[in-house]
């Protein structure tokens, strides 16, 4: 499905965010990213927000103009060298979650897509050998494929000891078999290629699993309660044979690329949930100062004012930890803790909180995809039921706070 959702929706509303927050963070590199992401995705994404939020993963699939959008304004080519096509920008990591904040402003499923493409497929395959980023990761910077990542499995999601994951890779004469089955695999069903976590032996190991290898089967999109355009499907593979070319990095060492990229993830959800919060928020400010009620504008009552004080001073914190994130990130930082952790907890609660407040303040509209009367749709309800997720993946909110008080009391104590 590719034509724009004509149901009237709600005009953009002011960006409050430009007048309360002082960035003090990003270089002026990255200001010129922020500026420039934010028109290509008010011109590109906004136009067809509505159509994916509110599509049947199913019967409407993955959003391929939202994606060849992306691709046709270089927006892959943030995160990367130049050697692969990439703009071979000072602070990548930071240009790659600032974009995300931007993209999910209008669209979630659009931001994760990205999120997937480049920051779990993409910097998973950058670790590996020339000929491996040659071969797959600058067809994927250019966007003439699409990358997908595959850690979760039906048993083993923010657990990814070598005993919960149950996907194996056996050596053989000529290379590997690989089998298993892979959950939750955001951009399979499209993907050229698919990172792979496998067990080996008592360690795991990270395989590039071409999906037109025989053997290798993408199951029914999943049905979820928002993110509708970022189309999950388990990923099966059965006695997938690979040559030896298709390990990435070190046999064993497995675990290491799967937790550095997903540290990565984390900042970039992190920067979703700015992204989904500060657009719940804009809407709700601008209906607070527009609806009357009692005698005078909802904004007149101490209640929302107090909120909305408390939600701004909430976005702006966690804008300016995953962007401290981002920035150590791109100083050479493997494992920038404990920002990553606090950036994840607190962009993604606090998209949860504001969405929550949003839905209240418009009332029923807030609560309706889409009107009877007009066929008009409500500017948050699809943030409301988007903006769960961020809490669960990537590494589920409580795994982020037992990371934190490992920092705190240390590993004898915690485990």
């Amino acid at each position: 499905m590719t034509t724009t959702d004509l149901r009237p929706v709600a005009a953009e509303p002011a960006r409050i965010a430009d007048e309360l927050y002082h960035d003090l963070l990003s270089p002026d590199e990255i200001v010129s990213v922020r500026h420039n992401i934010r028109d290509i995705a008010r011109t590109a994404i906004a136009p067809i927000a509505t159509r994916i939020a509110h599509g049947d993963e199913r019967l409407d699939g993955f959003p391929r103009d939202a994606f060849d959008a992306l691709a046709e304004h270089d927006v892959f080519r943030l995160p990367f060298s130049k050697d692969v096509g990439g703009n071979g920008l000072q602070h990548p990591a930071t240009a790659t979650a600032t974009a995300v904040e931007e993209l999910a402003y209008y669209s979630n499923s659009v931001a994760a897509i990205f999120d997937v493409h480049c920051i779990l497929a993409g910097n998973a395959i950058n670790q590996g050998t020339d000929e491996q980023r040659r071969r797959w990761l600058a067809p994927l910077v250019a966007g003439e494929i699409i990358g997908s990542f595959a850690t979760s499995e039906p048993g083993a999601s923010s657990d990814l000891s070598p005993a919960a994951v149950g996907t194996r890779a056996e050596r053989t004469a000529d290379g590997w078999t690989l089998n298993g089955r892979k959950r939750w695999i955001t951009n399979s069903v499209v993907a050229s290629v698919v990172v792979v976590l496998a067990q080996t032996g008592a360690k795991l190991s990270t395989f590039i699993v071409p999906t037109s290898t025989p053997g290798v089967t993408i199951g029914t999109p999943d049905r979820k309660l928002g993110n509708n355009g970022q189309i999950t499907a388990d990923v099966i593979l059965d006695d997938v044979h690979l040559g030896p070319e298709a390990l990435l990095g070190d046999e064993n060492g497995g675990l290491k690329v799967a937790l550095q990229t997903l540290t990565y993830g984390r900042i970039g959800i992190a920067a979703a949930g700015v992204g989904m919060a500060q657009a719940a928020f804009d809407h709700t400010a601008h209906h607070l100062r527009t609806r009357h009620a009692f005698g005078g504008p909802l904004a007149a009552k101490q209640h929302w004012q107090f909120l909305m004080a408390d939600r701004a001073t909430e976005i702006a914190t966690a804008r300016d930890l995953y962007l401290k994130a981002a920035l150590r990130l791109d100083a050479g930082v493997a494992f920038p803790e404990p920002e990553a952790a606090m950036a994840k907890l607190r962009g993604t609660e606090v998209s949860v909180q504001m969405a929550r407040d949003a839905v209240q303040a418009f009332g029923g509209f807030g609560f309706t995809r889409q009107l009877g009367d007009d066929d008009s749709s409500s500017p948050v309800e699809a943030i409301y039921r988007d903006s769960k997720i961020g809490e669960i993946y990537e590494g589920a909110n409580e795994v982020q706070r037992w990371v934190l008080a490992r920092q705190i009391f240390g590993r004898d104590i915690t485990g």
